[in-house]
């Protein structure tokens, strides 16, 4: 049995608008793709990349895609990313563009990587702050995006326990 490898994209919707993020579909950005793929590499291009060629995750608040494409092929996807213009779902365009924020071997690498830049994003907006209100929602924002010990430790247990009623 030969275990197929694959590559996860992890990119960003940045549109215009930030109100046109929230019509987006899973199905509008893997159609988006598609073209863009057929667009800059034809038919073959098209057929290497749809073997395997998902959306497996899409924020549309957060702007979040991550796609999933075999190995091989997952440079023409980068390379075919910034041909994509618009996103059209329901009947709505949606002018934006993809851009790409990491490249992982896994779902979890991404994950992690998706961790360190919104920390990132919410250290920059702390500096960025008029006043103490705004800093301290912030401030929140940042620790609840992080683990602590203690918490770590209850999430185990309470997941011990569930084992032991079943």
């Amino acid at each position: 049995m030969v275990r197929f490898k694959n590559r996860y994209v992890l990119c960003e919707v940045v549109a215009e608008e930030p109100r046109g993020r929230h019509c987006i579909e899973d199905r509008a950005v893997a159609t988006a793709v598609r073209d863009a793929i057929a667009r800059a590499y034809g038919d073959y291009g098209l057929a290497c990349c749809s073997m395997s060629f998902t959306v497996k995750y899409l924020n549309a608040y957060t702007g979040t895609v991550l796609l999933r494409c075999r190995k091989d092929f997952h440079r023409l996807l980068c390379s075919a990313l910034p041909l994509v213009r618009q996103l059209e779902s329901r009947g709505l365009r949606c002018p934006c563009f993809l851009s790409t924020l990491h490249v992982g071997g896994t779902i979890r690498s991404c994950q992690k990587f998706l961790i360190q830049h919104n920390r990132r994003q919410l250290l920059t907006l702390l500096q960025n702050c008029t006043n103490e209100e705004e800093r301290q929602r912030i401030r929140q924002s940042v620790l609840s995006c992080s683990l602590t010990e203690g918490q770590s430790q209850s999430g185990d247990e309470e997941e011990e326990d569930d084992t032991e009623t079943d």
